[in-house]
């Protein structure tokens, strides 16, 4: 065998030459066989070739996309010109010239090929002949010629005693099959391919060989059947293993186009490759390795109806080799839609064949299951053009195949299920392991919130389980994961099947183990919610209500019953569940395990409930003591929480349903807010003087709360978030199913939409006689406006009496109407800047315009700016009154969601809507002040109720969800008094040491640790939120349930931080920025090549000048900062432009901003002692940056608020644009960015020993307060004896100045003073208000100004401080090496093995901390990770091996930021290799050039 080299191109790709610079255009896909595959494995998403892909067929016109020119034009806007026609029919006819050319060249072509006789002649011919065809176009050839160059060539292919003219052969034929794809039925008809098969078969050059694949795969995409007729399969298989990585791509696909058109009759041919293509399942090629699986998966799915054939398919390994590649430790990542193919082959498998189902069992594959469930983000997100159905879960996949593996009862006459089952007969221990496995993760995903696909699939296999076992140790299982709560929050679903399924689990479970389980069904108000079904009313039992909209292929309405069916029946698409199916097994449960006595109401409570109940009622009873027993108010509280506790705490455990159904939790919300937390505040109420009270309350519950740390908090916390997910019924609303298509609404203002619009009829209501008749004909309306648009759009037509200025309400009108409809999307896609919409109908509204996309999200901060727009009609639906802030489409959804499931679809919505209006009351509010904290004469507590009362609870879902809702209340008191704990403690210590229980100022010291934040997260809120965002239809379209905006304003620390990422991107930028996520949001399970931070908004350049960074930043947001545009960086006299020199650019305008020449943060001389002189241009306090006081009479003090504005806008345009800034912004200034007042104990995380020092003088400021208001002689004497630590207070020598800032006036009317007992309150108010108050309001304000300049600052307020911290600067913590090798990749040359990356990673492990952030800005610019670290770094950190010259020794290593690709020398020695790279990443910053 030789290698004769001749092909027509080498394609080598290299690692990048350059050094750090890149541009946009950097890394394109390059088309190949191989990579044609890739793309339909990945839904057409195509990744780049290695290094050893080499196919001349890449190179071939037809196999480049046009469209790779049009968008390398486009990339920065293109412009057509005014003569594009003229050009145009130029171009055509130099075409229609150039291909009459060719024809005549092929002709010529064509007579030299026939000499038989001079092999030279068509040597030459052939040559070129595959120039001609590497250049021409389709219309150059024709049927005829193509005919007639197919036998030539064949015969030519065919020339054993000349390689090359076989060669050159192969290779037009491969040119002929892309620019002319109809010959490839003229090359069948002439037996290219046996001739193909021949030579790969009698394989003599290695080059022939590989043209002959290239050739074979291009024939396979159009001519399959003949192709495997021809043995095609076991050619192109035979001797894979002498050929490289990317040919063996190239055979494979061939077989993958084959098998994608399997005839119906068994496939021989096809099942002698299986064992070829077993074996290549081990390799480490992930394209290849798919491509693979996709060919076993189609050959399954052919023989599936054979158990013979899939025995055959099993005996040759397989099983083996697709349970190694779901090892999420695999050398192997295969991407999602392929892993999910190779968990349904073993489905297919497992279902027909004994052997596939004994195999699996031995190999313990529920552990391998449970650890997909376990890892598997079940906030995975999904392809925004693929709806959420069977199809593309991974859980949903592997459920599938849990089920398939627990065999039902057998049918008689079913051979297969029988032997399956005395399998697990005979092998009990396999049954057992894979029940300890699979149950507990099972009954987790049930309690997480999961999609009712999953839930419902959960809950089949459970049950099949149950049936299954007959060992003991089941009950243990069951018992430890607490199937008894999962089981009762099933049965207070609506959701019919899941029902079902739960009734027919706790029924089996009652018949095997009735003694294990009847009193936990009890005590989890298992028995209290089948006692509910049989309540209820049978005929609202519908088992419609369990159809959900699932599009496989065809868009059928699939019944949630047959979605874990092995096969989808075309002829039975309906429920197989009755009417009465709950009611009959509700019944039969009850008549046959519990008693009369049971369901007695009394005898039916546990001990645990009667107690708990009775300590509720005196919790309630303690409302009515007189509110100015304060003292025996505490003592009375304290008495009843500590038995409460106590009963928590017990050897008796507390469930859910116990402590949900004692009604603790309303009477302790009750009490805490002193019932105001049921009410809507307005100003001059008299409740609100209670306000002091109620901060007191709270105080007294903190100190009990965190008296032993925080273990009792933390069980509250726990109990508190089981009963939320018990109680909470908030639908997901899926509306992906709503296709997009041009509308028109006639209401409110006649206007083109680009989705469905609502059919509706205005009915003026029963005895309304202030109102004339609408219309008695149904409307279009626009589902997207709000309803007081409707409002106004109506009442002029159905008003009786005369306008006063009819032409001015008119205009009033119409710009209401506008403003208000101006939320929905744009059908013509109109620019506008973002716009506050204020008034009583959408009082919560606050809209974000996209270019393309106008979106909107309800955002209760904004209200009504004076202009009384109150809502003049009630409108009704079904008798049921519909919320005005909510838009048309909302409000009919909740409306009808009442009575329907967790989880819906927009099928309902479809159809005609009746909707009854009527006057509105008059003495509606335009808004709700919901805490007019100014009625308050006490501050003590001001900022602490400010947060826990600025937002309401969703007032409006209080009704459907009534006590879920005292559960939210308490979490959010909880969360704030959290939040707030220093400050709570602190200021109960202050009053104690007032009142004299405490003695010493050593007392006040406060050593507290807040709960951890992730505590407060709700696992399940959280999931349904994912599941909400998932839906692009809903989401761009604002399709979205009230709850959606409600609990993320009101409760945002239920959710966790990824998922308020993307709720931020979406409310503060469109759906454009969710779908397109900023390089932190990117899923890391993502293979793309690149990193789409900013969507698809247009780009803009920027030329910055290093020396003057702060100058170019102020020009760079004057120009571009309040536009919706991504901003790329590139330096005077540098090479280098795209992401890396961009996050650069962020980075040091960061540092500029830190310098402490701008007089604009606290200096604290400390964080610069002991720094070189060259470094003391950085200032970073220990606690971080904040404000420094200035007095606004300061010649100084307008170019700070200048520096403050600029700041505020860097900031914004870096949260849109996703940079990661690197500048330690203190937790009190992130406080201040949030809106959140500040106190005096704010102080302790900006100057800890002056908030230190503040404490204890405002502590002898208010003993000697209380002292006073005694007047008893023991008081005054007791009076002259304070001091500070021994010191009196006048001999300490203090005056009217700002420790730090003596040019700050402090207070002028003390300025010649001393300070004295008699001032000193003063004097620590005057230093709180210069510090966290008045002398920072000005420069806090310009900063807020110059952010709003590109977006509402007001959408932060979701995140807490240190969430606020990660989504600006990125994770403070730069490396876990544990998990560093998952998130790193190796290429061209190196792998994870390789000694040169050994030593890489040793060394970044040696690295401290400042070499490790120097390392970072070297390879990606920027010295901080993005939020999620290494795995949200998109792309990813990949490490080549850099071949320079012949001694590696004395080169450096490299790096392109713009890829996050470091090429690396293979150094000798690790200590060599860290020499370099030290001088690399400290000598290489501040320049990109070509290396």
């Amino acid at each position: 065998m030789e290698n004769r080299g001749q092909k027509r191109m080498e394609v080598v790709v290299e690692p990048p030459a350059d050094k750090r610079a890149c541009n946009s255009q950097d890394f394109r896909p390059s088309t190949s066989g191989g990579s044609s595959v890739q793309a339909q494995a990945n839904g057409g998403t195509t990744t780049s070739g290695d290094a050893d892909m080499d196919t001349s067929s890449s190179a071939s016109p037809s196999s480049r996309s046009d469209g790779e020119h049009d968008r390398e034009d486009s990339d920065y806007g293109s412009c057509d010109s005014d003569d594009a026609d003229p050009r145009r029919r130029v171009l055509q006819r130099y075409q229609r010239g150039r291909s009459s050319g060719d024809q005549l060249k092929l002709k010529s072509l064509m007579s030299r090929l026939s000499e038989e006789n001079d092999p030279s002649l068509q040597l030459t011919g052939l040559t070129e002949l595959c120039e001609v065809l590497s250049f021409c176009t389709e219309g150059s050839l024709s049927s005829v010629m193509a005919d007639a160059l197919s036998r030539v060539l064949v015969k030519l292919a065919k020339h054993e005693s000349n390689a090359d003219i076989m060669l050159l052969a192969i290779r037009a034929i491969t040119y002929l099959c892309d620019v002319y794809p109809r010959s490839v039925a003229f090359l069948v008809k002439h037996e290219t391919v046996p001739a193909l098969c021949q030579r790969l078969l009698t394989i003599e050059y290695l080059d022939v060989a590989e043209q002959c694949l290239q050739a074979l795969e291009k024939i396979s995409r159009d001519q399959p059947v003949a192709c495997l007729n021809a043995g095609a399969i076991m050619a192109v298989l035979s001797f894979i293993d002498f050929f490289s990585t990317s040919i063996q791509r190239v055979a494979v696909s061939t077989v993958v186009n084959i098998c994608r058109k399997l005839p119906s009759e068994p496939p021989s041919p096809v099942m002698d490759a299986v064992p070829v293509l077993c074996n290549l399942l081990q390799y480490e090629d992930r394209q290849l390795v798919e491509s693979v699986a996709i060919c076993l998966t189609k050959i399954a799915d052919q023989v599936s109806q054979s158990p013979a054939m899939l025995d055959q398919l099993c005996s040759h390994g397989l099983i083996h080799q697709s349970t190694h590649l779901l090892n999420l430790n695999s050398r192997t990542t295969l991407s999602q839609p392929v892993y999910n193919g190779v968990i349904g082959l073993l489905r297919k498998l497992s279902s027909g064949s004994t052997l596939a189902f004994r195999t699996l069992y031995e190999l313990n594959i529920g552990y391998r299951l449970k650890e997909i469930i376990s890892t598997y983000d079940m906030s995975h997100p999904v392809s925004s053009t693929q709806p959420i159905n069977a199809c593309s879960n991974q859980v949903h996949e592997v459920l599938k195949l849990v089920i398939e593996l627990l065999p039902a009862s057998p049918v008689e006459g079913n051979s297969l299920a029988l032997e399956k089952e005395s399998f697990l007969v005979d092998q009990p221990n396999l049954l057992q392991q894979f029940r300890a496995d699979m149950l507990p993760v099972m009954i987790q995903v049930l309690k997480s919130g999961a999609s009712v696909y999953v839930s419902y699939g959960c809950l089949l296999a459970i049950h099949k389980l149950t049936c299954l076992s007959k060992s003991d140790d089941l009950v243990e299982l069951l018992n430890s994961a607490n199937i008894s709560s999962v089981l009762a929050g099933i049965l207070s679903r609506k959701d019919h099947h899941a029902v079902v399924v739960a009734l027919q689990i706790a029924e089996a479970l009652l018949e095997k183990y009735r003694d294990a389980f009847l009193n936990s069904f009890i005590k989890e108000g298992v028995f209290f919610a089948i006692a509910s079904l049989l309540n209820s009313d049978r005929r609202q039992q519908n088992p419609a209500s369990g159809f959900i909209q699932g599009a496989v292929t065809k868009e059928i309405v699939k019944c949630l019953c047959q979605s874990f069916e092995g096969s989808i029946s075309s002829s039975s698409q309906t429920c197989k569940i009755g009417n009465d199916s709950v009611y009959i097994l509700a019944t039969r449960i009850k008549e046959s395990f519990f008693g009369p006595e049971v369901f007695d109401s009394q005898k039916g409570l546990t001990d645990v409930l009667q107690n708990l109940k009775n300590l509720s009622v005196e919790l309630n009873d303690l409302m009515t003591v007189p509110i100015d027993a304060r003292v025996l108010h505490g003592q009375k509280f304290i008495s009843i929480w500590n038995q409460i506790m106590e009963r928590l705490n017990g050897r008796e455990s507390v469930s859910t349903f116990e402590f949900t159904e004692s009604g603790v939790v309303n009477a302790l919300a009750n009490y805490l807010s002193n019932g105001l937390y049921q009410r809507k505040l307005s100003k001059g109420d008299p409740e609100c003087y209670s306000l002091p009270l109620v901060g007191n309350r709270f105080e007294v519950f903190t100190r009990l709360l965190w008296s032993d740390a925080e273990a009792t908090s933390s069980v509250l916390i726990q109990k508190l978030q089981d009963s939320l997910s018990s109680l909470e019924n908030y639908p997901i609303v899926l509306s992906q199913f709503l296709k997009q298509r041009n509308c028109f609404a006639a209401v409110p203002n006649g206007r083109c939409t680009s989705y469905p619009v609502l059919r509706v009829r205005f009915v003026k209501a029963e005895g309304e006689t202030c109102l004339r008749d609408y219309s008695q004909d149904f409307v279009t309306v626009d589902p997207l406006c709000y309803l007081g648009a409707v409002d106004q759009y109506i009442w002029p037509k159905v008003h009786l009496e005369p306008l006063n200025s009819v032409e001015a309400k008119d205009q009033a009108i119409e710009c209401q109407s506008s403003q208000l409809q101006s939320t929905s999307i744009s059908c013509q896609g109109e620019s506008s800047s973002h716009m506050e919409i204020d008034s009583p109908n959408a009082s919560q509204l606050q809209g974000s315009q996209e270019e393309e996309d106008q979106y909107h999200l309800t955002d209760s901060s904004s209200s009504s700016e004076g202009e009384d727009l109150r809502p003049r009609l009630l409108f009704r639906l079904e008798g049921l009154e519909l919320d005005p802030s909510l838009t048309v489409y909302q409000a009919i959804l909740l409306n009808k969601l009442k009575s329907e499931n967790e989880t819906t679809n927009d099928s309902k919505l479809s159809g005609h809507h009746t909707i009854t209006y009527e006057r509105a009351p008059q003495l509606a509010e335009s808004h709700e002040n919901l805490f007019p904290l100014k009625s308050m004469d006490n501050d003590e507590y001001h900022p602490f109720l400010s947060y826990l009362f600025a937002h309401r609870l969703g007032l409006r879902h209080k009704g459907t969800s009534s006590p879920a809702y005292a559960v939210l209340f308490l979490l959010k008191s909880l969360e704030s008094m959290n939040r707030f704990l220093f400050q709570l403690i602190c200021h109960e210590r202050i009053n104690a040491f007032g009142e004299g229980r405490l003695e010493s100022l050593d007392d006040l010291r406060v050593q507290v640790r807040p709960v951890p934040y992730a505590k407060f997260v709700s696992s399940k809120l959280t999931e349904k939120l994912e599941q909400q965002l998932r839906d692009s239809f809903a989401v761009s379209t604002c399709g979205l349930p009230p709850w959606f905006n409600d609990l993320m304003d009101s409760c945002p620390f239920l959710f966790s931080f990824e998922v308020k990422s993307k709720y931020f991107r979406l409310a503060a930028f469109g759906p454009q920025q969710v779908h397109h996520q900023p390089q932190h949001l990117s899923s890391s399970n993502g293979h793309g090549e690149g990193r789409s931070v900013t969507g698809s908004l247009p780009r803009k350049k920027f030329l910055a000048c290093r020396e003057k960074i702060l100058e170019s930043a102020a020009k760079m947001m004057e120009l571009h900062g309040t536009q919706k545009v991504a901003i790329e960086v590139e330096y005077s006299e540098e090479v280098g432009t795209g992401l890396g020199p961009t996050l650069e650019f962020y980075t040091l305008v960061s540092r500029a901003f830190q310098n402490p020449d701008l007089a604009i943060w606290r200096s604290d001389r400390s964080s610069l002692a002991g720094k070189p002189m060259e470094d003391l241009g950085s200032l970073v306090p220990p606690s971080g940056l904040f404000p420094r006081p200035w007095s606004a009479t300061s010649a100084a003090f307008p170019g700070v608020l200048q520096k403050f504005v600029l700041l505020g806008t860097v900031v914004a345009k870096a949260l849109q644009d996703g940079r990661v800034l690197d500048i330690p912004f203190s937790k009190t200034f992130y406080k201040l960015i949030l809106g959140q007042e500040l106190s005096s104990f704010d102080i302790h995380f900006v100057d800890p020993e002056l908030c230190k020092t503040l404490v204890e003088l405002q502590a002898l400021a208010h003993r000697r307060k209380v002292i006073s208001e005694s007047q008893s002689d023991a008081a005054l004497a007791a009076k002259c004896d304070l001091s500070f630590r021994g010191t009196k207070i006048e001999d300490l020598c203090l005056d009217f100045s700002l420790p730090g800032y003596t040019d700050y006036v402090l207070a002028p009317q003390f300025a010649n003073d001393m300070v004295n007992l008699d001032n000193l309150e003063e004097y620590v108010k005057a230093i709180v208000s210069a510090t966290v108050c008045n002398g920072i309001r000005k420069q806090v304000e310009a900063f807020r100004s110059g952010f709003n300049k590109v977006f509402p600052i007001e959408h932060l307020k979701i995140f807490n401080e240190d969430e606020l911290e990660t989504l600006l600067c990125g994770e403070r913590d730069l490396f876990n090496m544990n998990d560093v090798l998952d998130h790193i990749k190796f290429d061209h040359g190196y792998t994870s093995s390789s000694p040169a990356v050994e030593n890489l990673l040793e060394i970044l492990h040696e690295f401290d901390k400042e070499q490790q952030r120097a390392f970072l800005q070297f390879v990606t610019g920027c010295p901080r990770l993005p939020p999620g670290g290494l795995a949200s770094l998109n792309p990813k950190l990949t490490i080549v091996r850099k071949h320079g010259s012949d001694s590696s020794e004395t080169d450096l290593p490299s790096v392109m930021t713009c890829a996050n690709y470091l090429k690396l020398p293979p150094y000798s020695s690790k200590e060599k290799m860290k020499e370099k790279l030290i001088y690399a990443i400290t000598e290489g910053q501040g320049s990109f050039h070509l290396s």
